[in-house]
């Protein structure tokens, strides 16, 4: 019986002991797949040449080991939103005054990554091929969205259509006009619809990205555009807590490369500038 006793003893202890050995190791593939590098990213696009761009990126990214997803959006918001609800790694999209106001409102800390590149902002029209022609009492489009209203403002300022309170900048709304020779009306309308609208107003503002959707060559097309200097860089960009992730680094790096600068400036021939 002691022999017995002894021999069940060793056999628990043996198992014990091999069972022990097992739970380690199945738990080391779990640290070290916890400590993989990031292959693969989600970023968030407005449709048009930020789709574009993204998906050069995606094709030059996939030769250097990173897997790009692009996710598309047809408007201003939802990239943000998707962005700070963690269904997005990135976006690419907007401004820093646009990203600044959406914070502000949002309660969002969403970041810049990187600089990317500019859309200058142009007055189109299908009825006119000069801003003087524009009548007097004539209804003009401009965005309704905070940060893009403001930008449409400055820009029906610098086409001398009308003046603004010194200062408002960024801020300006409607009710800053102090000067209107031509007593124009402004209509406000989502960033996306001004370029189907344009049959229906003597002229609107329109961002690159959506005039280029709808077949428009900024270069051409505008009868007044912001130059090159604007203010207005598009950026890529991320929660707080994630801009240092290596991926989205590489993804900005691939981005700001002279190969997807070379493929902007032949693609875009001069309508999309890279800001680096």
């Amino acid at each position: 019986m002691k022999k017995t006793g002894i021999l069940l003893s060793t056999l628990l202890l043996a198992a014990s002991l091999l069972t022990a050995c097992g739970a380690k190791q199945e738990a080391a593939p779990a640290a070290n797949g916890a400590a993989a590098e990031q292959t693969k990213v989600k970023v968030g696009v407005t449709a048009g040449p930020h789709e574009e761009i993204l998906n050069k990126v995606k094709e030059v990214a996939k030769a250097q080991g990173l897997e790009v997803e692009v996710v598309v959006f047809n408007d201003y918001v939802q990239p943000n939103q998707a962005l700070d609800k963690g269904n997005l790694d990135a976006n690419s999209f907007q401004t820093i005054p646009f990203l600044d106001k959406f914070n502000e409102d949002h309660k969002t800390k969403i970041v810049e990554v990187a600089k990317g590149v500019t859309f200058p902002m142009g007055l189109y029209s299908t009825k006119h091929k000069k801003v003087e022609e524009i009548p007097e009492g004539g209804v003009v489009g401009i965005q309704n969205d905070p940060t893009n209203r403001a930008r449409a403002l400055l820009l029906y300022q610098a086409a001398g259509l009308i003046k603004l309170k010194d200062g408002v900048g960024n801020k300006a709304t409607p009710l800053d006009i102090v000067e209107n020779p031509k007593k124009l009306e402004f209509k406000e309308l989502e960033a996306a619809f001004l370029a189907r609208s344009l049959n229906n107003v003597e002229a609107a503002s329109i961002n690159t990205n959506f005039a280029m959707e709808a077949g428009y060559n900024p270069k051409k097309d505008s009868i007044f555009s912001e130059t090159s200097d604007s203010p207005y860089v598009n950026i890529i960009a991320a929660k707080e807590e994630n801009k240092d992730n290596p991926a989205i680094k590489k993804l900005a790096e691939i981005y700001r490369s002279e190969e997807l600068k070379k493929f902007i400036d032949e693609h875009f021939q001069g309508a999309v500038l890279p800001s680096w």
